[in-house]
């Protein structure tokens, strides 16, 4: 299963911000929109990813207030990515090596999506579903032995 296959099931709305936008908004956004992270955006090129994880840190460093604080002090100016041919397999691997809840899908300079980890243990559980009920339909449809050859 290929990154493009999750995100066709998930659909393809994005909710971005830029670096100079206040992290008391983008807290807000992520709250309202019941979203964990958004893409950090600047003149249509990908700078960055704040996630919960980052709004956190950043409140714990100001004295439990997000204040002024802009989006650029706070993101994760270096996030992980993958392309739409890579493969779930090495998503899961990355994500787990790097900690990360969420990577953004690149198409060369393009944001074509983010999945989350949320978005890797669904289309897991979902496909080994598909398999388990495969294989008990074909257990079930197993052909009976031919009586005359067994006596």
């Amino acid at each position: 299963m290929k990154v493009s296959d999750i995100l066709r099931v998930k659909g393809n709305t994005l909710f971005t911000i830029t670096p100079d936008d206040q992290l008391a908004e983008a807290a807000n956004t992520m709250a309202e929109k019941d979203i964990g992270s958004l893409v950090v955006m600047e003149h249509g090129d990908l700078v960055g990813m704040l996630t919960f994880r980052e709004v956190i840190v950043a409140i714990v460093n100001n004295g439990g207030q997000v204040g002024t604080t802009l989006v650029r002090k706070a993101m994760d100016d270096a996030p992980v990515t993958c392309t739409l041919e890579t493969d779930l397999d090495e998503i899961r691997r990355i994500m787990l090596e790097r900690h990360a809840r969420y990577m953004p899908v690149m198409d060369q300079r393009m944001l074509m999506g983010v999945i989350s980890f949320y978005d890797v243990a669904k289309a897991v559980v979902d496909s080994q579903n598909f398999e388990n009920k495969m294989l008990k339909a074909y257990i079930r449809d197993w052909p009976a032995e031919d009586e005359s050859k067994t006596g």
